[in-house]
């Protein structure tokens, strides 16, 4: 099935007044397809991302696009989402019921149900013996999908000599199951390979841990979901930067009424990043930053050598930030299983959502444009600042 989205958008050069592009992916499992959507309305707009940091799916997605030359990116992304999703055995259609919210959510639960049964193409599978009955110490025993397929998955989708080579700096967030640390697997300091991306998406007790120089790697998303404060923190040049973050999971949400509204709820609020907060303290601290820079700029030029001051221009910046917030939008048909319902039909609903979204952000022209508040940071969240 044919879901392309035609571009509504100038595909003019961009001549942003920014040193570092930077797309940041949070994780979600089959939510990740409204990334797509963004990123292929980001690349209709001729908005090349110089850096791409995910977690979870959002590695896989992030993997994808710096793993392919920019004309191509769009089209790997779409074949994976293609391969891993599946149009449903049943067609209600013809019954009036079938246009109701309960009729879709009957339809994802029924799908969700059969990926949990089978698994998704080209992305994990059931084991044939559920983990107590297999070997004690074998990856068999500590999860219930292979995700050997993943493997291969990505290792026809991403060139990975393109990925290593700098063009368009990676990176990747896990857990080290052995001490519980938090790592990143970048381009700047590693040679990543596909065990780099599926580690940073192995959540347990679904997919197995993933084995990199004798450590052993979870999904990143069980200590943090966004790679927001990587990009901050390791970034040593402080570039002016724009940076478009999107999230899978809304902080924000109605009171469940029922029991199934409450799993979703829980999820909901377990997986989110808790973005407008993060960034809120962001723009609290930069503003400091940015303070402590010009006051010393005025500082005599003999206190130059002093040690104390060679501490405070450590921290001190001067530079500017645009923090673009693209929150998915749960329907009022996905329940609990939202993350694992992998139909065709979903998909594309996602990745629709993401274009759109992303299309309709680029209209508000202070987006691409340089900040000028004090604080040096500018946020802007479609749904509070620019939902049409």
């Amino acid at each position: 099935m044919n879901f392309q989205l035609r571009p509504h958008l100038t595909t003019a050069e961009r001549r942003l007044p920014f040193e570092c592009v930077t797309l940041l992916l949070q994780g979600g499992g089959a939510l990740g397809a409204y990334q797509g959507g963004v990123y292929e309305a980001l690349a209709a707009a001729d908005i090349h991302p110089d850096w791409i940091a995910g977690i979870s799916i959002g590695a896989i997605n992030a993997a994808i696009i710096a793993g392919n030359p920019p004309n191509s990116r769009v089209d790997r992304l779409r074949e994976f989402w293609t391969q891993v999703t599946s149009s449903v055995p049943w067609d209600l259609s013809g019954n009036p019921f079938a246009r109701s919210d309960d009729a879709r959510n009957l339809l994802n639960q029924m799908s969700a149900n059969l990926a949990t049964v089978f698994g998704a193409a080209g992305f994990f599978s059931a084991r044939p013996l559920m983990p107590w009955l297999q070997p004690g110490g074998s990856l068999a025993a500590t999860s219930f999908y292979d995700t050997q397929s993943l493997k291969d998955t990505l290792e026809r989708l991403v060139d990975f000599d393109r990925l290593n080579a700098g063009m368009t700096r990676f990176s990747a967030g896990a857990v080290n199951v052995r001490t519980g640390n938090f790592v990143y697997f970048d381009t700047n300091t590693h040679t990543i390979a596909p065990e780099h991306v599926m580690a940073s998406g192995a959540l347990p007790p679904g997919f197995p841990a993933v084995e990199i120089d004798g450590e052993h790697y979870w999904d990143g998303g069980l200590v943090s979901n966004t790679p927001l404060q990587w990009v901050i923190d390791s970034n040593p040049r402080r570039q002016d930067t724009l940076a478009f973050q999107v999230d899978l999971w809304s902080s924000q949400g109605a009171l469940p009424r029922n029991l199934a509204e409450v799993a979703t709820r829980h999820k909901e609020i377990q997986f989110s990043s808790r973005t407008r907060a993060s960034t809120g303290q962001f723009k609290s601290v930069h503003r400091v930053q940015r303070a402590l820079a010009a006051l010393l700029r005025r500082l005599p030029a003999d206190l130059e050598e002093n040690d104390d001051l060679r501490i405070l221009k450590s921290v001190a910046s001067d530079k500017v930030y645009n923090i673009i917030h693209l929150i998915y939008r749960a329907q009022n048909y996905e329940g609990h299983s939202k993350d694992y319902e992998f139909s065709r039909l979903s998909m594309q609903d996602h990745w629709r959502a993401g274009y759109h979204d992303a299309v309709r952000t680029l209209r508000h022209p202070e987006v691409l444009a340089r900040p000028t508040s004090l604080d040096g940071v500018f946020t802007f969240d479609l749904e509070r600042d620019g939902r049409e």
